[in-house]
């Protein structure tokens, strides 16, 4: 690992921390969530630091998701725990941020997935621009939506967040600002002007607003649709659904949710509603933690990274269809853990 993939240092009246793997997609590691929550906690009380910028080195990503290869890899050699202190410690991370007293401020760029809405998407102020590019592609993988983004999918309008979540799929600014993922939309030849401001004025609120988007987003458009759709009981009934209108989004839709990974699916559906009932950073995270402690030796994730981002053949061989997944796999996979094996948040 090289010490610089993540800077951080003090700028002005600034707390600057910069992703800096371009060639990787800014992808993030375990030792990149250290430099960012050891940062937050030294700022924390820091009289000279009055807020936080988050930004990324690049054109194509602000953050493309955490890096994994490492945990497929300690996982198929029989070491299930190297993943789960992945995601131990990238979710403590994701909740100080969530949680942290000064304002952090997030520019966006290009792609922002998995792990990087993680880190930008809890921020108190999230800048997108004509790049970017949001998704939690994780049921592509056998995984589910982590890093509190069951919490932002949550807080979607509607069934939004059972959509975005089960197909993974990606969206715009605008649809961004639409569905919860951002506040703030700035044409991107702003931000180097606007992050300077910050950091000399320690305020906020030089954050120009009132621009708009160049390109409309699809997801208010197809609200009506979605509710229809995804306030199915499970994805079962969801797909059934799908089966029988017949429109190009219901086709689009079923194909997704019939290429990802099933037992994915029905727990993410699960994950965000469960959520919603008690919409809070630290429930999310300790909810999502149950499927992902558990998702090396139970469920689709080592198969779908194999097929993914190892060998890279698009064809995913998962153990359950729609058809096949037993409920009681998808209810062990998201019961509650024991109280020695939940996240410290505190720590």
């Amino acid at each position: 690992m090289q010490e610089d993939w993540m800077i951080a240092r003090k700028e002005g009246r600034a707390g600057r921390l910069t992703f800096n793997r371009p060639k990787a997609l800014n992808a993030l590691d375990e030792s990149m969530a250290f430099t960012i929550e050891q940062a937050l906690d030294a700022w924390r009380d820091d009289p000279e630091v009055k807020l936080v910028i988050i930004d990324a080195e690049g054109d194509r990503a602000f953050c493309a998701g955490g890096d994994i290869a490492a945990v497929y890899k300690a996982g198929r050699a029989g070491y299930p725990q190297v993943g789960a202190e992945f995601w131990r410690a990238e979710y403590r991370m994701n909740a100080k941020i969530a949680e942290y007293p000064k304002p952090i401020i997030a520019f966006m760029q290009g792609f922002v997935m998995g792990g990087g809405v993680g880190v930008g998407g809890h921020a108190s102020h999230r800048v997108v621009g004509e790049s970017t590019q949001i998704a939690m592609p994780e049921t592509g993988i056998g995984l589910i939506p982590d890093v509190g983004g069951t919490l932002i999918l949550a807080r979607a309008p509607g069934r939004v967040g059972e959509y975005l979540g089960t197909t993974g799929n990606r969206i715009g600014a605008a649809d961004a600002l639409y569905a919860g993922f951002a506040d703030i939309y700035l044409p991107e030849a702003r931000w180097p002007e606007v992050i300077a401001q910050l950091a000399e004025s320690g305020e906020a609120s030089v954050i120009p607003r009132g621009f708009q988007p160049e390109y409309k987003g699809f997801l208010a458009d197809r609200r009506p649709e979605i509710e229809t759709i995804f306030g199915g009981k499970d994805i079962a009934t969801i797909v059934a659904k799908l089966e029988n209108l017949p429109t190009k989004f219901a086709a689009e839709t079923l194909a997704t949710l019939r290429r990802n990974s099933a037992l994915s699916e029905e727990c993410t559906l699960r994950l965000v509603r469960m959520t919603r009932a008690v919409p809070n950073i630290r429930e999310a995270l300790s909810n999502e933690f149950r499927f992902t402690l558990r998702a090396v030796e139970h469920s689709d994730f080592l198969e779908g990274v194999r097929a993914q981002i190892i060998d890279k053949d698009r064809n995913p061989q998962w153990a359950y269809s729609l058809d096949t997944l037993p409920e009681a796999l998808v209810t062990k996979l998201l019961a509650p853990l024991p109280r020695e094996w939940e996240i410290d948040f505190d720590a």
